[in-house]
């Protein structure tokens, strides 16, 4: 259920970003990945056309082509059940200072309709080896205080990432929570057996 993305799934993901829009998402002072997405994108993704060069972006952002200044190379992994598109899930390779206060290496979004029925910390567990295959050992999360779902999900990826594979070493998974006036505190740092 986790891919790179393609084209195949461009009226569903058009359903889903409406969804987004209704709850505010895209707004001057939406500050997450996908309300910038939404800025830039939307008002040519839908097209066949437009939407092949979102998903040609998406895939340049992964291979570190295009950067804006200051931007770290992004892996961008959509969840999807057929040609359902549910959410996805962004892998920042590295960290700049402003990743290590709110934003980490990974950022999610679940669609609205298809909230509360564990997507999220699917995409979670099943984005581990991507993480691993990037050659992060140490994987920095962060949410807002207020968000209990993604608190949630990140225990889980805690639990999950402390489980070596047969070939790779488990992640050191880290969390931070911040709020409106910023960081509010560190959350526990774990180490996930043997780093």
């Amino acid at each position: 259920m986790l891919n790179v993305p393609d084209v195949r799934v461009h009226e569903s993901f058009l359903e889903a970003m409406a969804e987004f829009r209704a709850e505010g998402r895209g707004d001057p002072v939406d500050d997450t990945m996908i309300g910038a997405e939404m800025r830039e994108f939307s008002s040519s993704w839908s097209t066949p056309e437009g939407f092949a060069a979102f998903v040609a972006a998406l895939r340049a952002q992964a291979a570190g082509e295009h950067l804006p200044a200051g931007f770290v190379p992004c892996t961008t992994l959509r969840w999807a059940k057929d040609h359902e598109y549910l959410g996805r899930i962004a892998i920042r390779h590295g960290l700049t200072p402003r990743l290590l206060e709110v934003g980490g290496h990974v950022g999610y979004d679940v669609r609205p309709t298809a909230r509360r029925r564990g997507h999220a910390t699917a995409m979670l567990r099943a984005a581990l080896p991507a993480m691993r295959n990037l050659g992060i050992s140490t994987a920095l999360i962060t949410c807002d205080v207020t968000n209990t779902a993604s608190r949630k999900g990140h225990r889980v990826l805690r639990r999950r990432a402390r489980r070596p594979t047969r070939r790779k070493a488990p992640l050191l998974v880290a969390d931070r929570e911040f709020g409106a006036g910023g960081v509010v505190g560190r959350g526990r740092r774990q180490n996930c057996g043997g780093h």
